[in-house]
């Protein structure tokens, strides 16, 4: 049995009221969407009510993916965005980011923040600077405009690819590519403008 039928029977298990099945789709998939409404909202608690109620609705509406149509991570991505984009217009949290600088041109290639922000020792103190760095990071994340936000969470720290990402915004690939070199852009000045105060 491919992973496609595993993932259709498990599925129509679930469908049916198995409970074991279930609890396998919410262990497979919590820490991904627990980390994807954490770097959205920068709040733990936040996050882990984000986090119930995405499952909630994933349970009500899991009827209506078709196994066919895209993977179950995409499908399961796009409904997490559109509880933040909801949970975001009824915070009314608006978040206006200084003016961006001019982004470099659509580098496929360039390292991911991941990448960026990868452990090169092992030492105590290296880990402890890369935990402040991680802290740092996500600071500046809640910086950003919520449409880069969420294309550099998706791509960067999600690892979704840019057709997926595209499917999950509901915008052109271009425009996805766009989003996630001006948010990378304006997420390094201002982790460079913290890292000038902080030394």
């Amino acid at each position: 049995m491919d992973e496609t039928q595993a993932l259709a029977a498990l599925l129509r298990r679930c469908q049916a009221g198995d409970a074991a099945a279930w609890e396998e789709i919410v262990r497979t998939h919590h820490r991904r969407i627990y980390n994807l409404c954490y770097r959205f909202t920068g709040s733990p608690d936040d996050a882990q009510d984000l986090t119930q109620e995405v499952f909630i609705r994933l349970y009500r509406t899991l009827g209506s993916y078709e196994t066919g149509r895209g993977s179950f991570i995409t499908w399961v991505s796009t409904l997490t965005r559109n509880l933040l984009v909801d949970h975001f217009r009824k915070s009314k949290h608006e978040r206006v980011t200084d003016s961006l600088e001019a982004a470099p041109g659509g580098d496929e290639d360039a390292l991911t923040l991941g990448e960026q922000l990868a452990d090169q020792g092992a030492g105590p103190e290296d880990r402890l600077r890369t935990a402040q760095t991680q802290q740092l990071v996500q600071l500046a994340l809640q910086k950003l405009s919520p449409e880069l936000r969420e294309a550099v969470i998706l791509r960067d720290l999600q690892d979704m690819d840019y057709k997926d990402i595209a499917k999950v915004l509901r915008v052109p690939e271009g425009t996805v590519k766009s989003r996630i070199n001006r948010g990378r852009t304006e997420l390094g000045r201002l982790l460079s403008r913290t890292y000038r105060q902080v030394n």
